[in-house]
């Protein structure tokens, strides 16, 4: 099994069958490049299915490695790898971009080509950023992925949606830019680009924390962590639904897992003395931001503070240090696949009302279960569990981080639990102005059911979302060697002399 390069062909896949779909691609005839789409994002999760199976849950080493010469000059391979912690992104990523694929089968009636081929490039940059074990190439997968989400919201987002890609594009890019300086201060220190290397190597305080804030910033804004937060609201806004969807239930990750990979294990004691800096800003974004949602009367900039705030649970999660700290960063990693599922539901619920409507104003809707009862019992599952409902994936993670914070300090526990209480607070707030009661006007009046299209879409999320809160065991066996190999690099002090 791990001979066959299984992750190669997991990054290279979709974005053949984008260039694909880009070749067949017909504005006359935009049936081929629907199929040619759904056939190369179908493939593409089906070659990530081995991850799963053939994972060895008893090592914290890379696995399905792939390794050979790239740039040999400067030490640069195309170094390929998963382990417990990177590996169901991967599968994640795959699963999102089917869902994306159909959800905008019938949606997207203009350049269909390009929209689906834009997906699918972007699926297997994503894919490259979680299995790449060089900063190098990690780099280059990094700052990929903001072409073709620059051009999905630029082209196919709302009225303000070139203001929205460019502000994207400014804030991530301006946080890249330092990640870079910093790999390359790695580079001058090691000769390598190698990751494990990096890991291992000893820096001095001041090194590190200038490495760990170079890192910090180009991770923080890519979360986004507050107050770094302020493109993703416009870009929630703007985007077309896939775009949204795949904005939460993906890209937002790439920044958290950046911690983990760079942060962390390379800068260690840096992260021990900042950690309350984090721990702060990650409180600040749960309560704040939250307070923030309650007021939205679009319910997607409602659903994208609402992202802010359980990202904040995240980062929250991987920054108590302690005897609790294999308990936080498990959940926090729960939390952001549980996050992938219920907010790209979310999107997509919002997508089926505006498709119809075309407002995603709450005011503009009412008594919508009386036209679509089953639409509304799916939205009401994802609601549930975007307040983290027990039996939902929702509760797994946050439980989790929530139980690490009580061993950690009482009181950054209490004001965590606050997401709990806020976020139900804002999100059945909004599911009942939206869904209960009479119906509100002829728009509403006029609304359909979903169709088997929108009801396959919704209920491969649901599964997923009652499987995960049900039983989250096979997750978390995945990621538990590898995060207690991640925390035994933290425990250590890097310091030349502390030896």
């Amino acid at each position: 099994m791990h001979s066959f390069p299984i992750l190669s062909v997991a990054i290279w896949l979709p974005i053949i069958f984008g260039l694909l779909v880009l070749a067949v691609g017909n504005d006359q005839n935009p049936a081929p490049a629907r199929w040619v789409a759904l056939i190369g994002s179908v493939l593409g999760l089906i070659v990530t299915i081995p991850l799963i199976t053939g994972f060895d849950t008893s090592t914290a080493a890379l696995q399905f490695v792939e390794q050979s010469n790239w740039i040999e000059r400067f030490n640069i391979t195309y170094h390929l790898g998963v382990d417990g912690i990177s590996m169901w992104f991967v599968v994640l990523t795959a699963l999102i971009t089917v869902i994306v694929v159909i959800a905008g089968w019938e949606v997207i009636t203009e350049r269909v080509s390009q929209y689906m081929a834009a997906f699918l490039i972007l699926s297997g940059i994503m894919i490259g950023v979680f299995s790449t074990a060089d900063g190098l190439l990690f780099y280059v997968f990094f700052e990929a992925t903001l072409i073709p989400m620059y051009i999905i919201i630029g082209v196919w987002g709302g009225p303000n949606r070139v203001y929205a890609a460019f502000k994207f594009f400014l804030y991530t890019l301006a946080g890249s830019l330092l990640m870079l300086v910093a790999l390359l201060y790695l580079y001058t220190q090691t000769h390598t680009f190698d990751l494990a290397t990096w890991h291992a190597a000893k820096l001095d305080m001041t090194p590190q924390v200038l490495l760990f804030i170079a890192f910090f910033l180009a991770f923080a804004v890519k979360v986004p962590m507050w107050p770094v937060h302020t493109w993703l609201p416009d870009a929630h806004v703007e985007a077309p639904t896939g775009g949204s969807v795949v904005l939460a239930a993906i890209m937002l990750k790439l920044g958290a897992y950046g911690f983990l990979r760079f942060s962390l294990p390379i800068a260690p004691d840096a992260s021990h003395f900042l950690a309350p800096v984090v721990i702060t800003l990650s409180l600040i974004a749960v309560i704040y931001i939250g307070l923030v949602a309650l007021v939205q009367a679009d319910m997607k900039k409602l659903v994208a503070y609402s992202s802010i705030a359980h990202m904040g649970f995240v980062t929250l999660g991987f920054f108590m240090f302690g005897p609790s700290s294999q308990l936080g960063v498990e959940g926090a990693i729960i939390q952001m696949i549980s996050h992938g599922f219920i907010s790209g539901a979310m999107f997509l619920s919002i997508g089926v009302l505006y498709d119809r409507v075309h407002s995603r104003q709450i005011a503009d809707y009412g008594g919508v279960v009386n036209t679509m009862p089953k639409f509304a019992a799916f939205a009401m599952l994802f609601a549930m569990a975007n307040c983290g409902l027990p039996g939902t994936s929702g509760f797994v993670g946050e439980f989790m981080v929530i139980l690490a914070a009580v061993k950690y300090n009482f009181w950054i526990a209490f004001l965590a639990t606050f997401t709990l209480i806020l976020g139900a607070a804002y999100t059945l707030w909004m599911y009942k102005r939206v869904y209960f009661g009479a119906v509100a006007n002829d728009h509403v009046a006029k609304l359909k059911d979903i169709n088997k299209r929108e009801f396959l879409m919704l209920a491969i999320l649901a599964l997923f979302t009652l499987y995960m809160g049900l039983h989250p065991k096979p997750f978390t066996d995945v990621m538990h060697e590898s995060v207690a190999n991640l925390l035994s690099h933290v425990a250590q002090s890097k310091l030349p002399l502390a030896q």
